[in-house]
């Protein structure tokens, strides 16, 4: 039986090789054992399995709810998942309808009376303002944010990004834990809850922060490594054998990702690339050019012993600096 490299597969289905790792970490796909070979390989079921993924990804499915129609035999499971999804379409085309009328109303208000008070019409008209209220309502009851236009996006890598936030990291304190390796990613992550759990660190410094990034980074089928940073406090006595090290802070711009959307890096380095404001500024760490991703509620998942815990946002960091005028 034929197997196809990972990096092919990558290259092939337009999905990097990190997001097929994750993948196979939470059970969508596996990889096979190749004769004389150290890589990950997939055989014809597991790739015929990475194009349903590609196609209910691009239908605005949840790897969560993907997994689920996978583990699930039954049609009639799948049906409900779509039914689901349809009706979530359903409340946001009827959001976005509601609001072509309103935009619409106040556009034609606008082009027809010279002395309209756009202000007090804003807060005065009753009629606005319930449509205003039941848009609330309808956007509690959605799942998925955006599921209408998700479904017309062709293309993962080139889809427009939202809500890119311009921010300022303090420098701080850290303590590193790397490895690199076969699932660079879980071993260090492992690194780093023990030092978190042996140090109390959640208690003792509850705005603790985790950075990540890879280090070495992947260039085709080879093993990296994945280092996390977390921050300590100044003051803190750490055992001998803890790497610890300065982060200099610094200007960056982030953007919040479901973890698995890894794809999304490209574009929001192609939003860095053409911004007319801000221009990429590579700093350490310099494995990724400074670029660097954030694992959020990071003193919630600290406290939380179960067993399955995992981080599930991040935001990407990319470090820039102020074009000069």
């Amino acid at each position: 039986m034929e197997l196809v490299t990972i990096s092919k597969v990558s290259k092939d289905y337009g999905i990097s090789t990190r997001t097929l790792r994750y993948y196979e970490e939470i059970g969508l796909i596996s990889s096979s054992d190749k004769e004389d070979y150290a890589y990950r390989a997939y055989d014809i079921q597991t790739i015929n399995r990475i194009q349903q993924i590609v196609v209910l990804r691009k239908l605005s499915l949840s790897l969560k709810q993907i997994k689920a129609i996978f583990d699930n035999d039954d049609a009639q499971y799948a049906l409900k998942v779509f039914l689901v999804k349809v009706e979530e379409i359903d409340n946001e085309v009827n959001s976005l309808n509601a609001v072509k009328s309103v935009l619409k109303s106040l556009i034609d208000k606008l082009k027809h009376s010279l002395d309209f008070d756009i202000n007090s019409h804003l807060s005065d008209d009753s009629q606005l303002v319930n449509v205003i209220n039941s848009l609330s309502s309808t956007s509690k009851k959605l799942k998925e944010k955006k599921a209408m236009e998700n479904v017309k996006k062709v293309s993962e890598t080139k889809e427009s990004l939202g809500d890119v936030r311009i921010i300022y990291l303090p420098p701080a304190k850290v303590v590193s834990c790397h490895y690199v390796g076969k699932e660079p990613e879980n071993n260090a992550s492992k690194i780093l809850d023990k030092f978190v759990l042996d140090n109390d660190l959640a208690n003792k410094k509850p705005d603790l922060r985790v950075y990540g990034f890879n280090n070495p980074n992947p260039e085709g089928d080879e093993d990296y490594g994945y280092e996390y940073w977390v921050t300590i406090p100044d003051d803190m006595d750490v055992d001998e054998t803890a790497i610890k090290k300065e982060f200099g802070g610094g200007l960056y711009a982030t953007y919040c990702i479901k973890m698995g959307d890894f794809h999304k890096w490209q574009t929001f380095f192609e939003w860095v690339v053409k911004s007319e404001e801000y221009e990429y500024d590579p700093r350490e760490p310099l494995s990724m050019g400074g670029s660097m991703e954030e694992h959020l509620n990071a003193f919630s998942f600290f406290n939380n012993k179960n067993e399955d815990r995992s981080f599930i946002q991040l935001d990407l960091l990319i470090p820039i600096k102020e074009i000069s005028k």
